[in-house]
């Protein structure tokens, strides 16, 4: 099966890390653009970050700007997401996604979607 397996969640307190990994089953993550999105109860999920497959060229939502940062390293077929000063509002399922398109693509465009990973960012 074609799709992403996303681990590194956890309950943290304000004011911890995390580090996410999403490593890519049965095919290569090269070539890819990968996004870190993320759904909170009752909201839409959103584009976290995303990382360019030609050039590992890098961006985030405004709101993890300075505190998340995104990686790849395609020996391992994987993707991390460095999530440094949580806040409460960071709480969320965790996926990430790929496409053959750049990381501009609407949502549609995203495919190999794993189950996710739950981060809950609580006292």
């Amino acid at each position: 099966q074609l799709q992403f397996v996303e681990s590194g969640g956890g309950l943290v307190q304000p004011g911890g890390s995390l580090r996410l990994s999403c490593t890519a089953s049965g095919f290569t993550l090269v070539g890819y653009d990968i996004r870190w999105f993320r759904q909170a109860p009752g909201k839409e999920r959103e584009g976290v970050s995303c990382i360019s497959g030609s050039d590992s060229s890098t961006n985030y939502v405004d709101s993890v700007k300075g505190r998340f940062t995104i990686s790849r390293d395609n020996a391992k077929n994987a993707v991390f997401l460095q999530m440094n000063s949580l806040k409460p509002e960071d709480t969320a399922v965790y996926y990430c996604a790929a496409t053959t398109g750049d990381c501009s693509s609407p949502r549609s465009f995203y495919r190999y979607w794993g189950q996710g990973t739950q981060v809950t960012v609580s006292s």
